[in-house]
């Protein structure tokens, strides 16, 4: 058996999909039409894996699968981009961590993909505003991935729409998604075309560690 070295990761996870607001697969549902296609996007606020330290990373995944992937009727094809900035070490404790390789929570979520078409070093833009107003994230040419948070006639101001204990929620359980309305979901990359804007987007903070950490 390998030696898993120990790692934490802390952060913020969005997504923009498909999917008809509130997205079904957040309630562990079969999506809109049956068939999800979107992005979803990580950015390390602090992490090290070993002695290797991760703050400031991101990646980007882009996914299609049909069917409810909770349920076990199918499998999630993606495609992986990773922030270039990071050096040989970094890279290597990305995929290790992300690729499920390293236990926790991205092992469990590992189980539902079924095909990796690829892994890339690219630059990646990303923004969350403090107040949950808005998150993006953006590849030059491959992917855009932009959000407002949803609100409406009876959300209090600043007030934010959120959904506790979400029972799909892809960055593990016991979390808060705060809902939001996607103003950009194209996707050119790995296969995948597609041009989605107006449809589902939510946030999730994320927190994981791998087996060994304290």
């Amino acid at each position: 058996m390998v030696d898993i070295p120990q790692w934490r990761v802390q952060g913020d996870w969005f997504d923009v999909c498909k999917c008809d607001l509130p997205c079904p697969c957040e309630f562990a549902q079969a999506p809109t039409g049956n068939v999800c296609e979107g992005v979803l996007a990580y950015h390390i606020r602090t992490g090290h894996y070993c002695d290797t330290h991760l703050d400031g990373l991101n990646l980007i995944a882009t996914a299609r699968f049909e069917g409810n992937a909770w349920a076990g009727e199918t499998k999630v094809a993606l495609g992986f981009f990773l922030d270039e900035r990071a050096d040989e070490r970094q890279r290597e404790a990305l995929q290790v961590i992300f690729g499920g390789q390293g236990g926790g929570w991205p092992a469990k979520f590992a189980e539902l993909v079924g095909e990796v078409r690829g892994i890339e070093f690219v630059p990646i833009e990303f923004e969350i505003a403090d107040d949950l107003a808005y998150w993006r994230a953006e590849i030059p040419d491959r992917v855009v991935a932009r959000a407002e948070a949803l609100t409406g006639p009876t959300t209090p101001p600043g007030k934010r729409v959120q959904l506790v204990n979400p029972p799909g929620s892809e960055v593990g359980p016991g979390q808060i998604a705060t809902w939001g309305k996607a103003t950009a979901d194209w996707v050119d990359a790995f296969g995948f075309t597609w041009d989605w804007a107006g449809k589902s987007s939510k946030h999730i903070p994320f927190d994981w560690s791998g087996p060994g950490e304290a």
